[in-house]
């Protein structure tokens, strides 16, 4: 992975120190940023990355404290180590100045070569360090990225081939052991896709935690979440009041996802026999939501709490999954250009806080309905499916899953094979096509584009599977994974 390369920034306004600077510190390995005065360092400090600043003390208009004094003022230089080189004399309180404004050393002209090359190699030794460090992490979070990916499909085909298993019918103890694969496979998944929620939080800056914009009701979906949570956790009450309309903008999906993970951490750290309030008032531009419950987050914990990877589970035998929720809920919060914080109360209670904007509604996107028209057929008794699924065992017991529904089956493993037998004339047109969207040769956006450009197969309905909905093309029936089997099966029967 190819790495930024290390600057150092050297500012004097003499022309001729510049360039004996640079000759003394020229290497292949480092970029060289010379600036005559400390307006023109600043244009290069708002436009580069700096590992190190060489500043002249005296110099007109902006001297060297006065430029120190502003990068430890601006976010992007504030941690910038800052060496003074100056022609003045070895004043105590003048080097005691510099090192107020922000130097790490002090040196005086004429410099001896040795010494400043010595003072600047460490420098450049800790730049590299923290270079390899966030390589290093970027890497990680790539590798449980694509591993958490390529464990959805394998798992995706498990828990179908559950569903499959519970249609057909089980005697009691079959249906237990299946009930208790089903909860095992959900608790998988949600742990996979925090996995890839916080590779896309580290590495995408929070891109994907919001796939599109419509008009949502808060109180909607914080009573979808608490409904959901009190049928996870039994007899635990969580009381909605919304006072004002509680109407804004976002990704429903995402948001509903944020409420539930703050109210299934009310759960597990709160007292278990005390009811969770959730409030909805608005203030001033902004709506804000407020979930609380007693017990108190202990104040060592309190700084961290929307940090990845608490362990909970051991300080809390209640607690499970990664630690993540918390962490994935401020991601989603700030995506929606809003803010999520956590109190400990006087009284012995716990205050999470989610505010977001109040966003006009004609700012949401407005999504075709992506149903195509149908070529007939015959629904779910009789109908035709061709599947597209590159992972053998999801495809099998999708088959196997239709089939079982009366319908003809063909299958292709990638979006070329399919295109061959869309297009072979001695083989009937199906009513509707199941497309993964990520797959070899061609995958399920190219297929589907070569299906448009084609009147003999533009009028046949795709329903698209796929993790990521945001890079789905627009016009398929397009399904979050993992899909529910009954989900697909009503469908592709409506399609049909």
């Amino acid at each position: 992975m190819r790495t930024e390369p290390i600057r150092l920034l050297m500012v004097d306004d003499t022309e001729e120190n510049l360039v004996a600077l640079e000759a003394l510190l020229r290497r292949n390995d480092v970029e060289l940023l010379k600036a005559r005065s400390g307006a023109q360092a600043l244009e290069l400090l708002l436009a580069h990355d700096v590992s190190l600043a060489l500043l002249d003390v005296q110099m007109p208009e902006m001297d060297g404290f006065e430029l120190a004094e502003l990068m430890r003022g601006m976010q992007r230089t504030k941690h910038v180590p800052i060496i003074f080189i100056t022609a003045g004399t070895r004043d105590p309180k003048r080097v005691f100045k510099g090192y107020e404004s922000g130097a790490v050393d002090f040196l005086f002209k004429p410099v001896e070569p040795h010494t400043l090359r010595s003072k600047v190699e460490v420098f450049l030794e800790l730049a590299r360090q923290r270079q390899e460090l966030a390589q290093a992490l970027r890497l990680n979070e790539l590798f449980v990225g694509v591993v958490g990916h390529d464990l959805r499909n394998p798992l995706n085909a498990m828990m179908t081939g559950v569903e499959l298993l519970q249609q057909l019918g089980a005697t009691d103890m079959q249906a237990r052991a299946l009930g208790r694969m089903q909860s095992a496979g959900k608790r998988m998944t949600e742990m996979i896709e925090q996995l890839l929620d916080l590779t896309r939080a580290r590495l995408g800056g929070g891109i994907g935690f919001v796939r599109t914009r419509h008009r949502v009701d808060l109180r909607e979906l914080v009573q979808r979440a608490a409904d959901e949570l009190r049928g996870a956790s039994g007899e635990r009450r969580v009381h909605v009041h919304a006072s004002d309309d509680a109407t804004t903008v976002g990704d429903a999906d995402r948001l509903l996802q944020m409420f539930s993970n703050v109210l299934g951490n009310a759960t597990t750290h709160g007292q278990p026999d005390r009811p969770i309030h959730a409030t909805i008032a608005s203030a001033g531009s902004d709506l804000v939501v407020q979930i609380s419950n007693d017990g108190a987050i202990p104040p060592e914990v309190l700084p961290k709490v929307f940090e990845p990877f608490r362990g909970d589970a051991r300080r809390n035998p209640r607690a499970g999954g990664l630690g993540l929720g918390m962490f994935i809920a401020r991601q989603i919060a700030l995506a929606h250009d809003g803010e999520i914080d956590a109190e400990a109360t006087s009284d012995d209670r716990t205050i999470v806080t989610i505010r977001l904007p109040r966003i006009a509604a004609d700012t949401a996107d407005h999504p075709d309905d992506g149903a195509p028209t149908g070529s007939g057929g015959g629904g779910g008794s009789g109908g035709s499916v061709l599947i597209v699924e590159d992972e053998t065992e999801l495809r099998e017991t999708l088959r196997e899953a239709f089939e079982r529904n009366r319908y003809r089956v063909a299958t292709a493993t990638n979006g070329r094979e399919a295109l061959d037998l869309l297009l072979r004339d001695s083989a009937p047109l199906p009513d509707v096509c199941v497309v993964d969207l990520v797959m070899p040769v061609l995958d399920g956006g190219e297929l589907y584009r070569a299906m448009q450009a084609n009147p003999k197969l533009s009028t046949i309905p795709v329903v698209m599977p796929t993790a990521n909905p945001a890079s789905a093309p627009a016009g398929p029936v397009v399904l979050p994974k993992p899909v529910k089997l009954a989900r697909l099966l009503a469908e592709v029967a409506r399609l049909v």
